[in-house]
């Protein structure tokens, strides 16, 4: 097959490019040109902003594009009205975060989605189009409408994945990435909340390479792309970490209680944790069913596989780098002597 990839050179983009062509496609990168392709190895690329310069898009046919950097409607609408003709398939890639809200588990793929006012809308479209939309509260409802667009450029030819949080190689956003990197760093490691509170995520290659063989049965339709829920707690990742670095580190858990009394930023400075009794509203978050996906082919790898990958990749490419995310190393000694007391 010939398949087109909307963005493509960093993340969930570059497990998409190999996973394409260990199954011997072709692949056509389209963006900006911001990142080298040279490691993804034998693909085209084609450089234009969406926003503007479509038109380097015509004259061409593949059988399937899958866009990985949609986050405004109009630009999603645009992508694929271009393309309607030129692709057999539009490969979407949503968000969980999509869902009206996440207040209860087990939420499926028929869940109501989330909405936005014109006043919102009108408010996303007015951000700068060289980056992503700046809200953080518009977020689901932007790709909630996104899908919409796509759906309504090409009728029944849409294929939606909702994946709630990637992890794995290549991720730069460093959710996952503080744990393995600290872990292997030994001593005595800052865990929040309840050791046996469960977590939910995906390595992006599983999702890479479904996505793929999805395409290949020519699927349509929405699907939550997660780990299973109820399988995974966050003692059993840290224990994990510990185990496939060989380190040394011992775990103290503080209560989410003294990490909201220390204003403690979650998921930031601690990722993985939710506040369980100040968030509600996120009750859902971490048990988002990905059934439909699970029958339709959707494995998972061992999570010490994942975990060995990422720190890996880490100590080879970015050795030294400031994480994005997770506590830097003072504010986690001052948090362990205050609450050691």
């Amino acid at each position: 097959m010939k398949l087109l990839i909307l963005g493509g050179t960093r993340f969930l983009g570059r497990h998409l490019v190999a996973a394409a062509k260990a199954r011997g496609h072709e692949v056509t990168l389209f963006n900006r040109g911001n990142y080298l392709t040279e490691e993804l190895g034998a693909v085209e690329s084609i450089t234009g902003d969406r926003h503007s310069e479509l038109d380097r898009l015509r004259g061409r046919q593949w059988d399937a594009v899958v866009d990985t950097s949609g986050h405004l409607p109009r630009a999603v609408k645009a992508a694929a009205e271009v393309l309607a003709d030129k692709v057999e398939r539009y490969v979407f890639i949503s968000s969980q975060n999509a869902y009206r809200d996440v207040s209860i588990p087990g939420i499926d793929e028929s869940y109501p989605l989330a909405t936005l006012t014109s006043e919102q809308l009108d408010r996303a479209n007015a951000i700068d189009t060289s980056g992503q939309p700046a809200y953080a509260e518009l977020y689901g409802g932007l790709k909630a409408l996104c899908e919409q667009a796509a759906e309504e450029a090409m009728p029944n030819r849409v294929l939606i994945l909702r994946p709630g949080l990637i992890v794995g190689p290549y991720d730069y956003s460093d959710r996952f990435t503080y744990w393995p990197v600290r872990i292997a760093r030994g001593g005595e490691v800052l865990a929040p909340g309840r050791p046996d509170r469960f977590i939910q995520l995906i390595d992006a290659r599983d999702l890479a390479e479904w996505t793929i063989r999805m395409i290949e049965r020519r699927a349509t339709g929405a699907y939550n792309t997660h780990g299973v829920p109820k399988t995974l707690t966050m003692q059993r990742l840290l224990n994990e970490c510990k185990s496939t670095s060989q380190s040394d580190a011992q775990f103290t858990w503080v209560t989410e209680s003294f990490l909201l009394e220390e204003k403690v930023a979650a998921w930031s400075e601690l990722p993985l944790w939710l506040p369980e009794d100040a968030a509600p509203h996120l009750k859902g978050f971490m048990f988002i069913s990905p059934e439909k996906a699970i029958a339709a082919g959707l494995t998972f790898r061992p999570l010490s596989k994942t975990i060995s990958d990422t720190l890996a990749w880490y100590q080879t490419n970015r050795a030294g780098d400031q994480l994005k995310a997770g506590l830097d190393r003072d504010k986690e000694r001052a948090l362990l002597y205050k609450w050691h007391g």
